[in-house]
């Protein structure tokens, strides 16, 4: 579905409007304050990242929608010389899916997927240890449910039975949760895992016009 801007709906299966973040003029987003670790042990200031549009997922290697690696890669082929960046932080909080050391990891994309895109050190996304970068997502876009597919259903149902209010928490719910980031640091848009990456395209090309 074509959209005229980043404000409008998107296509069957993704929920919710993606919505500006305003920003008083001169002021710089926390995104450029953090810092994070690469999986070849590298300090990354990710303000490096200013005027880059970033997509920044938290990945796992064992999981139903690891096969998202594809699209995502796919899209960071597509649009890397427009200004994208996609991040990718595996982590292993979710069924135990990304049991690996980070040299595992990193060879488990390439082989399997031909990653290419930037991959971090093995994070935590919730609880108490979890990554400042992270905290301040889901503080920006909370987690607003899977949607109506029959994946979103069975997402729910499991999450439902393993604590009965997990919606009621902005926090990630599973592998493969997407944030999709401005020019300027803003988190415009949130994609849950039943949200394949080549969803997002459009939503992607509005951001790097």
């Amino acid at each position: 579905m074509k959209t005229p801007s980043i404000i409008a709906a998107l296509a069957a299966g993704i929920i919710g409007l993606m919505s500006c973040i305003s920003c008083a003029p001169g002021s710089t987003s926390p995104l450029y304050g953090f810092k994070a670790v690469s999986n070849q042990e590298e300090e990354v200031d990710f303000s490096a990242y200013k005027g880059k549009v970033l997509l920044i997922v938290n990945t796992a290697s064992r999981c139903g929608f690891t096969p998202q690696y594809d699209g995502l890669e796919a899209l960071y082929k597509k649009y890397k010389d427009k200004g994208l960046v996609v991040i990718g932080f595996p982590c292993d909080q979710f069924g135990h899916q990304e049991p690996g050391t980070s040299e595992e990891i990193a060879e488990f994309c390439r082989l399997n997927y031909g990653v290419t895109f930037p991959l971090m050190e093995k994070t935590e996304v919730n609880g108490e240890n979890a990554s400042p970068i992270f905290k301040w997502l889901y503080a920006e876009k909370p987690f607003a449910g899977f949607g109506d597919s029959e994946t979103a259903q069975f997402m729910d149902r499991m999450l439902s039975n393993q604590d009965p209010n997990y919606a009621s928490n902005p926090d990630i719910k599973w592998n493969f949760t997407k944030f999709l980031i401005d020019r300027k640091g803003r988190v415009v848009a949130r994609f849950e895992p039943t949200v394949a990456p080549e969803q997002m395209g459009q939503c992607i090309e509005d951001l790097l016009q």
